[in-house]
């Protein structure tokens, strides 16, 4: 069973399991900077996560208070790209996407090897083809759920797109792009089109409210429509179909999946900012942000706290 059939399988188990989970969406979100909960009445978890990665914030918990700050010291300095002495918004913001790719390719890492046969340091459109659609290929795969044709031709195309230099080879910067499209820029029309492909059923270069509706919810004979079902009609003729033509076109779909304003690094900034600008000026010092090193970095005091972190950046 291949690779993509499995992960397939697992969501199907996941999503026919929960009701919660019944409504499928199509909107691409950026990675989540944190699965912590956002609550800081609580704890600070999530703006751990989402300052240093979750592996780093995980060494950072057991950190003892004042390694804790001098620690974070060192990340400020670092922050502080323009070097005028403040750590701004933007700063703050840059910083986060900075520790979000860092974990995208941390996962990419711990996937290269089975796909990187050869050992060569690139990948092949043919290494990843029969690493990914092996049985298929080979005549073995007997079920006939799922389209692996489609799926193989869908994937050629986006490695190709993800490989700039057009060599037919992933380095590990194409890769990423072609595992996570929504985060580059230049993959993006591609996933608007591989969205358009998916759901306009009669080909005509739309997305009309019932293909949109019939990709998250397919009505059985009798069955009263859910009320979400009943919002997502109104959402579609008042929000997504924004000309009321009575259609999405690319740019209506690129909007709905691809929306402008779900930066969570953009919210995260404000958050940290308004929690740590003593002054309200807009930009954080050092002293403020080593001041309110808990909401940064947090500290549980533990006997082998020391032994944890000791790069050569700090």
């Amino acid at each position: 069973m291949t690779r993509r059939l499995l992960v397939c399988l697992a969501l199907c188990v996941a999503s026919g399991g929960s009701k919660a989970l019944e409504k499928k969406s199509r909107v691409h979100e950026d990675e989540p900077l944190s699965r912590m909960e956002h609550d800081d009445h609580k704890n600070h978890d999530y703006d751990h996560e989402a300052f240093l990665g979750p592996d780093q914030a995980k060494a950072f918990d057991q950190l003892a208070p004042e390694e804790s700050r001098r620690r974070l010291g060192i990340i400020v300095d670092k922050m502080d790209s323009n070097a005028d002495g403040f750590v701004s918004e933007e700063e703050l913001k840059d910083w986060m996407k900075r520790a979000q790719s860092k974990y995208m390719y941390e996962i990419m890492e711990h996937q290269w090897k089975d796909f990187d046969v050869n050992h060569d340091d690139v990948i092949s459109w043919e290494e990843y083809k029969n690493v990914t659609y092996g049985s298929y290929l080979e005549g073995t795969q007997t079920d006939s759920v799922y389209n692996h044709s489609h799926m193989m031709l869908r994937d050629e195309k986006r490695f190709k797109v993800a490989d700039t230099n057009g060599d037919l080879t992933a380095d590990k910067h194409e890769f990423v792009a072609f595992l996570h499209p929504e985060e580059h820029e230049h993959m993006k029309d591609l996933t608007v089109q591989e969205t358009m492909e998916d759901l306009d059923k009669n080909r005509d270069g739309f997305i009309d409210m019932e293909e949109y509706i019939g990709d998250m919810h397919s009505l059985k004979e009798g069955e009263e429509e859910p009320q979400w079902v009943k919002e997502e009609r109104k959402q579609f003729s008042e929000v997504r179909d924004k000309n009321k033509d009575g259609k999405m076109d690319r740019e209506e779909t690129r909007e709905w999946i691809l929306p402008s304003d779900s930066d969570q690094t953009v919210t995260e900034a404000k958050h940290l900012l308004q929690e740590t600008d003593a002054n309200q000026d807009q930009k954080l010092t050092k002293v403020e942000i080593l001041n309110k090193y808990d909401v940064f970095v947090g500290s549980q005091v533990t006997d082998f706290g020391e032994a944890l972190l000791e790069h050569d950046e700090f």
